[in-house]
């Protein structure tokens, strides 16, 4: 299977994937259409995969036909990425790469304008260690968005008539408050090594909460209101974001594969907690327990079966 990242909603965390065509250069293979197009992440399940080697390859593109319908199509070349996930080819096709300057050109396909077109939700999340951006959601991705992002607390902070305007809202908070619209993946991980307490992070989400309410209140701008509403983590997520002392003491980064190439060779996971696209993990043989970046996945080709992953050198912290 082709990983297409780990995706959320109301009923929980999932691996997404495209079934595998086959390798470029070999005809591919037909593919037969019951075959589901996701794993649930469950806790408690074993997670075993072996990650074929080669370079990432492309994930496809989308076709947007309205504000809740949107298909995924397999790249016809079976090619490898070359722009983030996606070749030129599916890159040119994707109607969502108009998304993030349509509220600037005006320029996005007639499905993409009718997504843009629905209410969309102004949020400000807070991470593991503090760290907090500004970000917008449509109002069909306003849970999933937040879950997707690995926020461990968050706010809704404006509703806007549509995604124009939103990002328009997004843009000016960051010129005038400086909060970011970003913060990389590897910082997220690196924070669930040691969280700070929930209660702290609650006090700095509700900060800037009260912060971008006041600087929208004088804003020129018509089409949206503002709101004071929490996002509600799942449930799944607890054992990542508020963890036992003695539980946070055993816990390690995921060993990734050297120069930059993510996860590689046989796997086997225990999952316990999941969190955005992280794992909270145990591997067979040790009480630790390890923060796995599922992310690194996205574009790798897997096969899963009876896989262990193998037992990596660590030390806990002794206080």
């Amino acid at each position: 299977m082709l990983i297409r990242g780990v995706s959320w909603d109301q009923t929980g965390p999932s691996l997404s994937f495209s079934a595998d065509p086959g390798y470029p250069g070999d005809g591919g293979t037909a593919v037969p259409p019951s075959l589901p197009s996701s794993l649930p992440l469950t806790a408690g399940r074993w997670l075993r995969f072996a990650v074929h080697e080669g370079p990432r390859c492309c994930v496809g593109s989308f076709a947007v036909h309205g504000p809740s319908d949107s298909v995924h199509s397999p790249c016809p070349l079976l090619a490898t990425a070359q722009r983030g996930y996606q070749c030129g080819l599916c890159f040119a096709r994707d109607d969502f790469r108009f998304m993030h300057d349509f509220h600037r050109s005006g320029v996005a396909p007639a499905g993409l304008r009718s997504y843009l077109g629905q209410p969309h939700w102004l949020y400000i999340a807070t991470f593991a260690d503090g760290a907090t951006k500004v970000g917008t959601a449509s109002q069909r991705s306003r849970f999933s968005r937040l879950a997707e992002q690995g926020a461990v607390v968050a706010q809704y902070v404006a509703l806007a008539d549509d995604g124009r305007i939103v990002r328009q809202l997004e843009d000016l908070v960051t010129d005038q408050l400086g909060l970011t619209q970003q913060i990389r993946s590897t910082a997220k991980s690196a924070a669930l090594l040691n969280p700070l307490p929930v209660a702290e992070l609650a006090a700095v989400n509700d900060s800037h909460g009260r912060a971008v309410r006041e600087a929208l209140r004088d804003v020129g701008l018509a089409g949206f209101c503002s709101v004071n509403e929490g996002w509600e983590r799942p449930r799944v997520a607890s054992g990542l974001a508020e963890p036992e002392r003695e539980a946070a003491q055993r816990r390690h980064a995921y060993p990734s594969a050297p120069g930059g190439l993510g996860l590689s060779g046989e796997h086997g996971l225990l999952i316990k907690s999941v969190l955005g696209h992280y794992l909270l993990a145990g591997i067979a043989g040790l009480e630790t327990d390890f923060v796995v970046d599922l992310g690194q996945l996205k574009g790798r080709r897997i096969t899963l079966g009876t896989y262990r992953s193998a037992a990596p050198a660590v030390q806990n912290a002794l206080f």
